[in-house]
């Protein structure tokens, strides 16, 4: 087994913070082992917007120290990935000349500069530009232009934008624990770019995120992305709503939603069913009955299911997909989601669940909650470098040397 290099990847989330630390050999090619994985709660980040910076650079800490800790590795650098409802895409087109005969590479990296630049922007910064397609001349369609004979080039680009104070102080807060970001990789794109096949993405299929505080919606076809949106309606509402409606604290309805809701009431399991909530070993007195319960988690799935059935609608394509429908990350897990997705609709649906030729200790990443550290994880692979810009920073330095120190210290 022969090391080639070490990658860590964040996923930062208003209610987890994940981290990933894994070797990349050499032999077996571009083989990926994951020395530890740590999951730690997000008390300080709604929506992606920082509540309280120190908290949130202490959540951050603790990921990463424990990571290291039990990996034995020491992480200057890192890839971060994120889910924010402030998050826009934005669909822009330009054209430019040929100074040659033929297209090559810095044509196109040109043609996508303009594409971006002449977007108005304020308070707004540009994180990722991804081509639809090129017009070749009079020649639509175009996936890769490079070496074609032409005299103009025109590209139609999705465009991916964040509020700018937001990603600022995410990129400080990080800074300040002695991290730097080496990219950053939306999970609006890291998830189609990684679970979705090359099969997948030439016909018609939709990857449906369904995260804490925001649901992603993307579709593909011929292999490009033509439609994505963000969905103001996320798992987090479901925890509100029972809490609403049976009348109890946040953190047991979080407890009612993981480990009892259905998303169908016809179940044998629920059907005429109460739950003591002494089974929860709290102190707090009284029952509910599950088929209660699962009503009030259906009707919020249900909710998310129908605004993305609006989304295929708006993009003429409802019950028209002759791929599935993939359902990814920790609100997938919501027993009879499949069958619900399948209901309303009207697609083929499973649930992707990561999974990897992994080595690890006491822990486990084929579960849907790490997708998207498991998507960053593999996308860094692939585009990434190992490179990180050294800059001379005092602070940085000494935050790095007690990070050792704190690491080799019982």
């Amino acid at each position: 087994m022969n090391f080639e290099s070490t990658i860590t990847t964040i996923d930062v989330g208003s209610s987890k913070i994940k981290t990933i630390i894994a070797w990349v050999l050499s032999e077996p090619e571009d083989t990926l082992v994951v020395l530890w994985i740590w999951n730690t709660n997000s008390t300080a980040i709604r929506k992606w917007n920082i509540l309280d910076i120190e908290d949130f650079k202490a959540n951050l800490d603790k990921s990463l120290l424990e990571a290291e800790k039990m990996s034995w590795e020491h992480v200057s650098g890192a890839y971060l990935s994120f889910s924010s409802s402030n998050f826009e895409v934005i669909v822009n087109k330009w054209v430019v000349a040929i100074s040659g005969d033929e297209i090559t590479s810095d044509d196109v990296d040109r043609v996508l500069d303009m594409a971006k630049n002449w977007i108005d922007l304020p308070n707004k910064e540009i994180l990722k530009i991804i081509p639809e397609y090129f017009v070749v001349d009079l020649e639509e369609g175009v996936k890769n232009p490079i070496w074609m004979s032409a005299r103009k080039l025109e590209v139609v680009a999705h465009i991916f934008v964040v509020n700018s104070n937001i990603l600022n102080n995410i990129r400080k807060a990080i800074a300040d624990v002695g991290i730097e970001i080496i990219d950053i990789y939306p999970n609006l794109l890291s998830s189609a770019e990684w679970i979705l096949t090359k099969r997948q993405k030439e016909l018609w299929v939709v990857c449906v995120d369904i995260w804490a505080s925001t649901t992603w919606v993307t579709v593909f076809e011929e292999w490009v992305l033509k439609h994505s949106a963000i969905i103001p309606v996320w798992w987090d509402n479901v925890t509100n709503d029972i809490a609403l409606w049976t009348r109890t604290s946040i953190d047991i309805a979080e407890r009612l939603k993981v480990d009892y809701s259905e998303l169908t009431s016809e179940s044998i399991e629920v059907k005429n069913k109460e739950l003591d909530y002494k089974k929860l070993n709290i102190d707090e007195e009284g029952w509910i009955s599950l088929e209660y319960l699962s009503n009030i988690a259906t009707a919020r799935y249900e909710e998310i299911l129908n605004f993305v059935k609006d989304e295929l609608i708006h993009i003429w394509k409802d019950w028209m997909l002759p791929e599935w429908v993939i359902l990814v990350w920790w609100a997938s897990k919501e027993k009879w989601l499949v069958e619900l997705s399948k209901d309303i609709l009207k697609l083929p649906s499973f649930v992707w669940i990561p999974s990897m030729n992994d080595e690890l200790v006491d822990a486990t990443i084929n579960d849907p909650a790490f997708s998207g550290t498991v998507w960053n994880l593999f996308l860094a692979q692939r585009y990434g470098h190992d490179d990180v810009s050294f800059s001379f920073n005092i602070g940085w330095l000494f935050k790095s040397i007690l990070k050792i120190l704190k690491k080799i210290m019982p």
